[in-house]
């Protein structure tokens, strides 16, 4: 059913958020993703949890960390998560291709080129544009630091996944009560019947990337008991950053903000939606319930999402509710993204 959320009031307490992500970088959707949670002063940022998929973990875990740096929040802990996905591969991806055609994007395995000499496992980290960082990952693997800050902050703790899921399947299989526990999961991805949209307009926009990497994690991730499943799919493609939109954000000049500029992107604001949607949920002004869940049959559509009324759902399947995003505020989204890339860390670090 349709909904429109009235404007947010100032929090009376604490937001308590992680955020799980393919943190490509530097600069581009996944680690500006992190802004609307850094610089709100009513969200409390527990930390962020690293994944492969729009590149390598150990590249993506650099490249987030560095920014962080950049952004004067060296404090916020990350943690190393998944290498690979549970069950996809390199070989896997490569047939799967051979049988149904090229994947427009495929991050780490070969970006929007060939996959055919894409090593089957992590390679080294080479040179970062942005140079290394200074601080480092946590100890902990991402799966048992989702664990532990969830109980430490029971029904509390938002869970904004902006990349494959494949840490928060590990966490689930770990803690049968992980998700329970949390408040609720925002999440990009699920895009629905874009198969005109790829020979329209952009394929790359039209692929449901996150469920394609991990569509096993996926599966696992919709039919686990969460209070609220939130996601933000077609409407995600509607905001690009532009550069007149870069050019707003750059007028107050900061390390950050030259940073953001240098390492323009222009990408729609993908994941950075995610992430204020999360922590305003008042940015949406239409929405839709249904049952959703991942296609894993062995053909065309592996990866890709599926949805159905209540009435007409599998039934015995543990498949759930989710809230689907339709529009948001797209003019108080932007305002709100631009004082956020512009925020300045209330203690800066040097």
């Amino acid at each position: 059913m349709a909904g429109v959320a009235t404007p947010a009031a100032h929090a009376a307490a604490p937001i308590y958020v992680i955020e799980d992500n393919d943190f490509l970088g530097p600069g581009g959707s996944d680690v500006q993703s992190a802004l609307p949670l850094l610089a709100n002063p009513d969200v409390t940022l527990l930390g962020l949890t690293v994944a492969t998929g729009d590149a390598w973990e150990n590249a993506e875990a650099a490249h987030i960390l560095r920014f962080l740096e950049i952004a004067g929040r060296p404090d916020v802990p990350v943690a190393d998560g998944a290498v690979y996905p549970l069950v996809n591969s390199v070989a896997r991806m490569r047939e799967w291709e051979h049988r149904f055609g090229p994947i427009q994007w495929k991050g780490a395995w070969g970006e929007t080129g060939s996959i055919d000499h894409i090593p089957a496992v992590e390679p080294p980290i080479g040179p970062l544009k942005a140079g290394a960082p200074h601080i480092h990952t946590i100890a902990e693997p991402a799966a048992l630091f989702l664990i532990r800050q969830v109980h430490a902050h029971p029904h509390q703790v938002t869970i904004v996944e902006a990349g494959p899921m494949t840490n928060l399947a590990l966490a689930i299989r770990l803690d049968p009560t992980f998700a329970a526990t949390a408040k609720q999961l925002v999440f990009m991805g699920a895009l629905i019947d874009t198969n005109m949209m790829a020979v329209t307009g952009n394929a790359d926009f039209a692929s449901d990337f996150n469920f394609i990497f991990d569509p096993e994690a996926a599966h696992i991730v919709l039919t686990a008991d969460w209070p609220k499943i939130v996601s933000l799919g077609n409407v995600s493609n509607g905001v690009m950053m532009t550069p007149a939109l870069m050019d707003r954000i750059a007028a107050v000049k900061t390390p950050l903000t030259t940073y953001l500029k240098q390492y323009f992107a222009p990408l729609p604001l993908w994941d950075e939606m995610a992430g204020a949607v999360a922590v305003d949920p008042s940015l949406i002004t239409k929405s839709v319930d249904a049952i959703m869940d991942v296609d894993l049959t062995d053909g065309v559509n592996y990866g890709h999402a599926h949805v159905w009324t209540a009435a007409l759902a599998p039934k015995g399947m543990g498949l759930r509710a989710v809230t689907i995003v339709q529009d948001i505020d797209t003019k108080r989204f932007v305002d709100g993204f631009v004082k956020d890339a512009q925020f300045t860390p209330p203690h800066p670090t040097h």
